[in-house]
């Protein structure tokens, strides 16, 4: 009995752990987000005897780190060690769930003058999917956070119920996956044990559940239209994706190979483009067209994360220099005669004015940085927040200075410093035809940190614009998962999204998560015939950028919602299980 039992519960941690791991990116099976948890609840809920604490979070932890061992390996192109260490990490937030769900939240561990009833199977399903959405929202918060791949980022291909990101964020989404299989398990067992007795089993908890799913999936019709039908003003920008190959950190092209190819690639996709505007013209005029005849010439042009080698200086005063090799290429650019704003990244260090001209300060702070150049020359610059743990900053390293060590085994790179973290949390304003325009400014995986983009909204006109560079994982389905859950920063905040990387994904994102053309319908990311992203390419892109943007229930209460969900659901499941101890028994 032992045995079987074992053999069931060890099937059930590696279905569980491998249907999860295939929500996402290369397999993006997102109908098993239906069914995923239900053998991870089944073992859970099973579980009786003593120790029952401990046996649930080894279950969990388990099936944790199944499913994040197989997410999160793209890390080991980095360091053997990375994906390892991270996993068993993630594992930990799995195990308090398997450990809450084979105890206090255990609803088949009840006395026998406990019922089993739709309502109690509502109260079940809620603590349970309210706490697994909590501990989503704490690993996102947790050591500076990595709430990469929630159970919600399975329908980032589908917009209809994605929508409902906009409430509580894609937690919630989460949190709606875990009540609807936890009902779904227990109506199951009511109805076995019904069957046996030869009773009917109420089942309107059922009934409730399949309620909630339809009301989202309208709220999701409802969404798209809306923001479909929103006044606008519509955005060009071209996106510039050189996929210049990397060994972890370090770039393997030489400064002036990169600096060449932006160039090259830059003014050819704007020569194609002013070729193409001269023959819509002649076309037109040919045929004596009325009206105005559309334009293609970029607005904005994108070069991804840290793009030039060269520096930037500014001063506390507002004034910036930037290197000769940065100077220079800018200027072939605007060669081409047109009219567009450079946004780019670039390495930004802190300087000092003298008499003849900028220099860096002594022990000046870095920065990874956006900067907006303007035809004129004007700049301004973003510096990056949420650095990367073990890539831009090494935590505690003057307690632990093993850690350089560790990490320059690891990446193969040596460690010269940790970059500065930024702190400026106003938006970056621009002019686009004499409207201005909010820039919502993200660098690298800051796309993916929900609690730091939503605190960039403002009641104005705006756009995410991120700038990334996936090349450190080479091939693997870093790029993909980090696009899956960026484009949720789209939904939960409706504001539409410009991402643009080295190598990675580079595209346009409506207010609704599409990277379709609002007027053509096609895709909008650059790709081969072959559906792959790491290549060599140019695309322009339009968005509808809202002239009056939503003003969305999670950018204005964001993460608490779930916590608050959480913490209730923790009060209540107390409550309810010191209540199991004191009915007595039936008969």
């Amino acid at each position: 009995m032992f045995r079987r039992a074992f053999v069931l519960r060890l099937i059930a941690i590696i279905a569980t752990g491998l249907m999860v791991a295939a929500l996402f990116p290369p397999f993006s099976l997102s109908l098993l987000g239906w069914i995923c948890m239900i053998p991870l609840l089944i073992a859970l809920w099973s579980i009786d005897g003593e120790h029952r604490a401990k046996k649930g979070f080894l279950i969990g932890y388990l099936a944790g780190a199944i499913s994040f061992g197989i997410q999160v390996s793209w890390l080991s192109t980095v360091s053997w060690l990375g994906p390892i260490m991270l996993a068993g990490y993630l594992a930990i937030y799995w195990g308090i769930f398997g450990a809450f769900a084979a105890t206090i939240g255990n609803p088949w561990n009840q006395k026998k003058g406990i019922s089993e009833t739709p309502a109690r199977s509502l109260f079940n399903a809620f603590t349970h999917a309210a706490i697994f959405a909590g501990l989503e929202v704490a690993r996102g918060w947790m050591l500076t956070g990595f709430g990469w791949n929630g159970l919600g980022v399975a329908f980032h291909e589908t917009l209809t119920i994605s929508q409902a990101a906009d409430l509580l964020g894609v937690a919630g989404l989460s949190l709606m996956l875990v009540f609807f299989q936890a009902i779904i398990v227990q109506c199951f067992r009511r109805l076995k044990r019904a069957t046996a007795d030869g009773k009917k089993s109420p089942r309107w908890d059922f009934t409730v559940t399949a309620v909630v799913v339809g009301v989202l999936l309208a709220y999701g019709i409802l969404r798209i239209s809306q923001e479909n039908a929103k006044p606008s003003v519509a955005l060009k920008t071209l996106l510039v994706q050189i996929n210049i190959p990397h060994e972890g950190a370090k770039v393997l092209w030489g400064t002036e190979q990169v600096h060449m190819a932006y160039e090259e690639e830059t003014l050819e996709s704007l020569k194609n483009i002013a070729d193409q505007d001269e023959k819509n013209l002649q076309a037109a005029m040919q045929k004596s067209a009325e009206g105005e005849i559309e334009l293609n010439s970029p607005d904005w042009v994108l070069w991804p994360e840290t793009a030039l080698n060269g520096r930037i200086l500014s001063t506390d005063e507002g004034q910036y220099g930037s290197y000769i090799e940065n100077a220079d290429t800018i200027s072939r650019v605007r060669e081409s005669g047109e009219n567009f704003k450079l946004i780019y990244g670039a390495v930004e260090i802190e300087g000092e004015a003298q008499e003849d001209g900028l220099y860096q300060k002594e022990n000046a702070r870095i920065y990874n940085s956006i900067v907006i150049e303007t035809p004129s020359g004007d700049i301004q610059t973003f510096r990056k927040h949420h650095l990367v743990l073990f890539g831009e900053t090494i935590p505690l390293l003057d307690t632990f200075p093993f850690l350089q060590t560790i990490y320059e085994q690891q990446s193969g790179q040596k460690y010269y410093g940790s970059f500065s973290a930024g702190e400026s949390l106003e938006p970056l304003e621009v002019d686009l035809r004499g409207q201005t325009i909010q820039i919502i400014p993200s660098v690298c995986f800051e796309d993916t940190v929900p609690r730091l983009t939503r605190k960039f909204i403002r009641n104005a006109p705006q756009i995410i614009v991120n700038l990334t560079n996936d090349g450190w994982f080479k091939t693997s389905p870093a790029a993909a998962q980090h696009f899956a859950n960026a484009r949720f920063r789209a939904i939960e905040l409706r504001r539409p999204m410009l991402r643009c990387a080295n190598t990675g994904v580079s595209a346009a994102i409506s207010t609704i998560g599409s990277t379709a053309h609002p007027k053509t319908g096609k895709d909008q990311a650059i790709l081969d015939k072959d559906g792959n992203s790491f290549v060599r390419s140019h695309l322009l892109t339009e968005l509808n950028i809202p002239l009056k943007p939503t003003t969305s229930l999670y950018s204005v209460i964001g993460d608490w919602g779930i916590l608050l969900l959480s913490l209730i659901a923790i009060a209540s499941s107390i409550l309810e299980s010191r209540y199991r101890r004191t009915v007595p028994p039936a008969g």
